[in-house]
């Protein structure tokens, strides 16, 4: 019988398996685990240790993160973070918006900020759980640039394109130290997460994304690596141009649905994996519930190719006995068997009676996300409302609802909402997945005030 990691690499390279690979990515979550916060968590190789060690055993986990961290880059390239304990820190200062210039910029040395915390704790779960895949996640090269720019990179794509392709590349040259770290210490697959790639057409992709994103994958190969190309969001546009950029995988959120995923990844010999609903079903539902959701995603996914996971990274609060079901699952077929017998429970969430919210004489903006403290796409849209609005001298509300929390389910299935991040105004949906120009936002509330 085949360990985790055999099933996970077959699986990295097309080949039929006995059962689905299973990697709950588990970030922050581990600190729940171990009773720590995710700050605590987060600065502590011990506690990342103990959290993915908790995780492994209590999941049954064919492959793990070593940690969910997007900001371990950026935060070393001078942006300020918000730390909170319950999500994973969030970017709030953009250095080359600031100020600074890219010459002043350094590629991370092993030593610097929490690099040698993560790679410790690599080290130590390598040792400790050779038969299991362990995951390097790093920053995107586009991501990473949105980090050191801000929401002005959008804008850069129009007014000044070299300055911003020298950024990604820069972050690309980035995200290959930071590969070749996590390689040298023990990893088997570098998970290169980008997820703001989901707010770009194909187009702009192949432009700005596709020469850095080819080049990484190259690197990650030729070091003895297995890549995954991580995006959450509604990136379905761009499937196409990412299995162009040959990674072995590409993983994806329930926004993109995973028939469209596996059919195109397969066309192109490459992998894929999710795309469990990370709130709906894996946070907020029954047991039963995120049972029926993976067994949808097992079926759907098939045995060739397929690795079962999250859209994205555990929320801390994800109640354990809902992961240990779909572990149980995904290792037992009676057990799928039995749930499928069972009627489904009725439908817990009721649509919210918007009549009386959008009165004449004020504008009002509902701006539906995933968490914008934890969501890179999600944080970029809040800012981009706060911002427009503030350029505009009128009576404008702006409301984040984040499906984290029954209020937001039930506000995005109200507004008709059907992808994350969305902007809605005056219950009209506006901007679904797309981070507007600031003046395309500033001209479209302008509408709504007349």
């Amino acid at each position: 019988m085949m360990n985790g990691k055999e099933l996970v690499l077959n699986a990295m390279n097309c080949q039929k398996t006995d059962r689905t690979p299973w990697v709950p990515f588990v970030g922050v979550h581990g600190g729940q685990l171990i009773g720590k916060n995710a700050t605590e968590y987060l600065k502590s190789s011990a506690h990342i240790v103990q959290g993915a060690l908790k995780a492994i055993e209590f999941y049954q986990a064919d492959g793990i993160p070593v940690t969910f961290d997007l900001q371990i880059e950026a935060e070393i390239l001078g942006c300020s973070l918000n730390w909170e304990k319950d999500n994973p820190p969030a970017v709030t200062s953009h250095p080359l918006a600031s100020g600074r210039s890219l010459d002043e910029l350094c590629i991370p040395r092993i030593s610097e900020g929490r690099i040698p915390i993560v790679m410790e704790a690599t080290r130590q779960l390598r040792r400790a759980k050779p038969d299991i895949a362990l995951y390097g996640l790093i920053t995107g090269p586009f991501t990473l640039a949105l980090h050191l720019l801000g929401t002005e990179a959008f804008i850069q794509m129009f007014t000044d394109p070299e300055g911003l392709k020298q950024v990604i590349e820069f972050s690309n040259d980035v995200a290959k130290a930071m590969a070749s770290y996590y390689l040298e210490n023990g990893v088997d697959v570098v998970a290169v997460v980008d997820p703001m790639t989901s707010q770009i057409d194909s187009d702009t992709f192949k432009e700005f994304v596709t020469p850095a994103a080819k080049s990484l994958f190259k690197h990650i190969r030729e070091n003895g690596g297995k890549s995954s190309f991580f995006v959450c969001g509604n990136a379905k546009q761009n499937i196409e141009v990412m299995c162009a950029c040959a990674p072995d995988n590409i993983s994806i959120d329930e926004n993109i649905p995973l028939a469209y995923v596996r059919d195109i990844a397969l066309k192109n010999r490459i992998s894929f994996g999710g795309n469990l609903k990370l709130t709906i079903a894996l946070l907020m539902g029954s047991q039963e519930e995120a049972g029926r959701d993976a067994i949808e995603c097992i079926e759907t996914g098939g045995n060739t190719g397929f690795i079962l996971a999250p859209g994205c990274d555990l929320a801390y609060a994800t109640p354990v006995e809902n992961l240990k079901y779909v572990s149980e699952l995904v290792h037992d077929q009676y057990a799928r068997e039995l749930l499928k017998l069972k009627d489904k429970s009725e439908d817990s969430y009721t649509k919210i009676d918007l009549s009386n919210r959008f009165d004449k004489g004020k504008v009002v903006i509902d701006i539906i996300t995933l968490d914008s403290s934890s969501c890179a796409p999600c944080q970029y849209m809040v800012e981009a409302v706060k911002n427009a609005v503030e350029a505009i001298n009128g009576n404008i509300l702006y409301f984040e609802h984040r499906i984290k929390e029954k209020e937001g389910i039930e506000m995005m299935l109200s507004l008709g909402v059907q992808n994350l991040p969305t902007i809605c105004i005056n219950g009209d949906v506006c901007f679904s997945s797309q981070i507007p120009p600031k003046q395309q936002l500033i001209e479209t509330i302008q509408k709504y005030l007349v």
